[in-house]
This record gives structure tokens, C-alpha cells and sequence, in this order.
């Protein structure tokens, strides 16, 4: 079986943007990649994702959970 990666990395050129929140500036998914992501999801609960899917939301997951950190991070610093 052949695993296919995609690199969380590769996402942020086009998949990220800072948003002001009250006084924070946040880490967000553009509205192409949120729309992306459950586009995604919705495959994955029906078990119908290509393996190149899969390694995409592995990868929007995993920049998921550093954003969520990061921003995180951010709140608590107020």
C-alpha cells in the first residue's frame, strides 16, 4: 500500500490568515480551506476518501492543532 503525505506546511501560502478578533490578531483557515475541510469530513464519515484525500485532512488536522495551540497561547497572554 502506497501512503501518500502531504505536509502541513504546504497549506499556509494560501490556506491561512490572521483575522482580528477583539484585541487579538488569530491564526484562521480562509474560507477555501474551511470549506475544504468539511467538504472533507463529510467524505470521511462515508468512508469514500481517496488516499490523497485522507493525507490533505491529516494534513489541514494536524495545521489545525497548531493553530488551535498557538492561538491559545495568544488568549492567555491577555
Amino acid at each position: 500500500m502506497i501512503q501518500v503525505m502531504i505536509s502541513p506546511q504546504s497549506l499556509l501560502e494560501t490556506g491561512i490568515k490572521v483575522e482580528k478578533v477583539d484585541s487579538l490578531r488569530l491564526f484562521k483557515f480562509t474560507d477555501e480551506l474551511q470549506s475544504n475541510l468539511e467538504d472533507l469530513l463529510d467524505k470521511n464519515k462515508t468512508g469514500s476518501l481517496t488516499l490523497e484525500e485522507e493525507a490533505e485532512l491529516n494534513a489541514i488536522g494536524e495545521l489545525d492543532r497548531i493553530f488551535t495551540y498557538l492561538n491559545s497561547l495568544l488568549v492567555a497572554e491577555q
